[in-house]
């Protein structure tokens, strides 16, 4: 399989065309030296695309690295300080780099969201949140009551840090979710009339705004909620096209 024919694959179930108001470039943002014949042997997965899982992604002997948050963000930049450092990491290595942002939130079932939805068994699911017009996140509804504590360990890996702001109800039953750094979007949640909202990042602008509306919110952290969506397209990539993937683990605890 070429890069060429790999994006495709990615891109027939990611359906990036599906969010154009995305400014994230998604799809291949650096290619190889020969994307349509060049066999591709190995794929490293991460979150982000920066020098490290670069240089990591290398030292694996990946020839693509496939990442949620890429190098480009729809502006003019030069290439110069980070960038370069980073550019030079995939291209003097031919290390190919495809990234796939707002449609890996959003995807059902291999998206962030639909991902930790799946963790905690939520029913009766539903698109939720609206960003730039898209709805990219997803709610519904637990099998069972429980405290925002236990729901909390169910939907996190262990190693994770979590903040838990209990504004809300002691026993929850809807949830509202969307990864990353979603945290104004708690006003959708609280306009559902939901028991709980799960994000990435939480904001301090945003924490009042929770506590006066009494919603229960989880921070499970940026970097950790959307670890999900990439080990979920790593699994079917395995599953699918029997190619050797390797998970670059490279948190930043924020």
């Amino acid at each position: 399989m070429t890069l060429t024919e790999f994006d495709k694959y990615i891109n027939s179930f990611l359906k990036k065309e599906d969010y154009a108001a995305d400014i994230s470039l998604n799809g291949i943002q650096i290619q190889n030296s020969a994307p349509d014949s060049k066999e591709i042997k190995k794929i490293a997965f991460a979150v982000d695309a920066c020098k490290e899982t670069a240089e990591l992604a290398v030292k694996e002997g990946a020839d693509v690295l496939f990442v949620h948050h890429g190098l480009f963000w729809g502006r003019c930049q030069t290439v110069t300080g980070s960038l370069y450092e980073r550019l030079s990491s995939f291209i003097k290595n031919d290390l190919a780099l495809c990234a796939y942002h707002i449609p890996l939130d959003a995807n059902n079932p291999y998206g962030n969201n639909y991902g930790l939805a799946k963790r905690i068994n939520l029913e009766n699911c539903t698109e939720f949140g609206l960003w730039r017009g898209m709805k990219i996140g997803v709610k519904g509804e637990l099998p069972s009551e429980m405290t925002v504590e236990e729901l909390a360990k169910k939907i996190l890996r262990p190693e994770s840090l979590p903040r838990i702001l209990k504004f809300g109800k002691e026993k929850i039953r809807t949830v509202g979710i969307i990864s990353g750094g979603a945290s104004e979007e708690v006003k959708d949640a609280i306009d559902e009339g939901l028991d709980c909202y799960i994000t990435g990042e939480f904001e301090h602008a945003d924490f009042h705004v929770a506590k006066e509306m009494g919603i229960n919110v989880i921070s499970g952290g940026h970097y950790e909620t959307e670890t999900v969506g990439v080990s979920l397209v790593m699994e079917k990539v395995q599953k699918e096209l029997g190619l050797e993937c390797t998970f670059l683990e490279v948190p930043t605890n924020l």
